[in-house]
């Protein structure tokens, strides 16, 4: 990654730095998906960038180095029933807590993808967090997360799909494609779609 940074300056220890990062606020159907990862800080993995600027195959291959190497990983996430009960963002908070809270060690430093921080509170400690907007592209913990979240998530769709045979989930992931409303339409939603979404709400009201 030119120019990018390895770790977040200002931290004595950066063993202890999480990257958290979500994937999944947009689509109509299926989780919000966070990862929380504590990179080795003598070993940065090539080629770590935003999941979205890498194809499929390279976030295959970089998930599997992730797990191999980090220090530590966790993978949390919202389903549809606590998006519509919480909305999206109260949702990809809690997810991203979630996966914090997953990890084998609690971080020095939470640096999260975004302006939000989730709720860092645990046990009665706080933990430091920072948020920058586009770190997945430039703070390698982030990309890291970026990219299991990713690979997790399209896994789960996948496994959805044959589950809920007949929405295409295996090519659209949920998104809102035109191909997905269309299915919507014909079949109306299933238990993965979030009724709190507008086309869901127009769906069910007409």
């Amino acid at each position: 990654m030119n120019s990018h940074i390895q770790f977040v300056p200002g931290n004595e220890d950066s063993r202890t730095i999480a990257g958290v990062d979500e994937v999944g606020r947009g689509p109509l159907a299926g989780p919000v998906v966070a990862a929380a990862v504590i990179l080795q800080p003598s070993m940065l993995i090539d080629g770590l960038d935003d999941s979205k600027k890498l194809s499929a195959k390279k976030r295959n291959y970089l998930a599997a180095e992730i797990r191999q190497h980090a220090v530590a990983w966790s993978i949390a996430w919202c389903d549809a029933a606590e998006i519509d009960c919480l909305n999206i963002l109260q949702a990809t908070l809690l997810a991203m807590r979630r996966a914090v809270f997953g990890l084998r060690i609690l971080p020095g430093l939470v640096c999260v993808d975004g302006n939000r921080l989730p709720d860092l509170h645990f046990s009665g400690k706080k933990v430091v967090g920072r948020a920058f907007v586009g770190g997945d592209g430039y703070i390698p913990q982030i990309s890291a997360a970026s990219i299991i979240a990713k690979v997790e998530r399209d896994a789960m769709m996948r496994r959805m799909d044959t589950m809920y045979p007949g929405y295409g989930f295996v090519r659209h992931k949920g998104y809102g494609t035109e191909e997905h409303l269309s299915n919507l339409a014909r079949m109306g939603p299933c238990q993965q779609h979030r009724r709190s979404f507008g086309p869901i709400r127009q769906l069910r009201a007409s």
